[in-house]
């Protein structure tokens, strides 16, 4: 098929470096450092390791916001964000959007999950419905002529001018928060409440560093030492997690809020992906009770359930990452049920 002569073709593309490498220098420390490094520059967290094996995410590019009184004004049918269901980042911006109900305002796409030489790339099955593009660059290429930066998703774009309007999920799921009240089918839903602002930082702070983050630090590790700093910063905050749950209904006390659906993202992703291919297996997420219900009631929310793609999500780390899954092999489980009742009700 068209999807096994594309991982034909990146696995001999990736087997040739490691021979060239592993010829030039047969040492393991530098094999596995110089093989990692000089992985497709459609991988970008390649270029994300610093000298002691600890990867380090660079900042998004496209920052500008929309509001009545800029450059982007809130308009029905005049925005489109494209996104990757494999993401955990782009996933966030799916789930405030249908949570608030703006999915008949700015429309959506998603890149094919495969993330290969080329970078994010569409497809028949997964098109470009806007520019009609094949590759993701191109998008930024509209915005900068020359681009030369990470192409990453979500890309929250305008119709209009054909621009970038902001490529960074924390402050597009803010203004899909905020922005579009008018428009949507649930306005009076607000996950960033004025009054609990401070507690979502704060929040947000260390989950972004130890749990979102911190399965991405341990999986792109390339030194032990790195990988586990990392592995024990996220189960000592994937415990505080679990000590908060216990307690109170959602992080910041008994509203849904932004913080919520930030760590949800990594949660629904643990145990299919995260477990075995980051090797953060210290405890599954089934082995925590609270954050496992939490991750339950989230899903089974309608709006909320629609936007995840298992298939997407455990395609995509699998067969992308060649560094750390050569075989390309996509693994069969876990089965995790998130349908069954999750017992949320009773906390407050």
């Amino acid at each position: 098929t068209g999807i096994n002569a594309e991982y034909g073709k990146q696995y001999m593309l990736s087997s040739l470096r490691t021979l060239r490498l592993s010829s030039r220098n047969p040492s393991r420390k530098n094999f596995v450092r110089f093989s990692t490094l000089t992985m497709s520059a459609g991988n970008t967290w390649t270029k994300e390791v610093n000298d002691k094996g600890e990867f380090v995410r660079k900042p998004t590019t496209f920052r500008n916001s929309i509001s009545k009184d800029s450059t982007f004004p809130p308009e029905k049918d005049r925005y489109h964000i494209y996104v990757s269901y494999a993401c955990p980042w782009a996933h966030r911006t799916l789930v405030v959007l249908n949570l608030k109900g703006l999915d008949h305002v700015i429309s959506h796409s998603t890149v094919h999950w495969l993330l290969g030489e080329k970078g994010w790339e569409f497809n028949e099955s997964s098109p470009d419905p806007i520019n009609g593009f094949d590759l993701l660059r191109k998008v930024y290429y509209l915005s900068e002529e020359g681009y030369s930066g990470r192409v990453t998703v979500p890309v929250l774009f305008d119709k209009k001018t054909k621009q970038i309007v902001n490529n960074e999920s924390s402050e597009i799921i803010r203004i899909l928060n905020g922005e579009f009240n008018e428009f949507a089918t649930n306005p009076s839903l607000d996950l960033y409440p004025s009054q609990l602002r401070s507690q979502i930082d704060s929040v947000n702070d260390w989950i972004y560093n130890g749990i979102n983050n911190g399965v991405y630090k341990c999986g792109f590790a390339t030194t032990q030492s790195a990988y586990e700093q990392a592995f024990h910063l996220l189960f000592k905050s994937l415990d505080r997690a679990e000590e908060i749950l216990s307690k109170n209904r959602y992080l910041t006390g008994s509203q849904l809020t932004e913080a919520d659906v930030r760590l949800w993202t990594t949660l629904i992703r643990f145990d299919p992906v995260y477990v075995g291919h980051f090797k953060t297996n210290l405890r599954r997420l089934v082995d925590y009770p609270n954050l496992f219900g939490f991750t339950r009631e989230l899903y089974q929310l309608g709006e909320v359930k629609k936007t995840v793609n298992m298939f997407h999500i455990k395609h995509h780390y699998y067969a992308s990452h060649i560094t750390i899954n050569p075989s390309r092999i996509v693994p069969l489980g876990p089965d995790v049920n998130f349908d069954t009742p999750h017992g949320r009700e009773q906390l407050h």
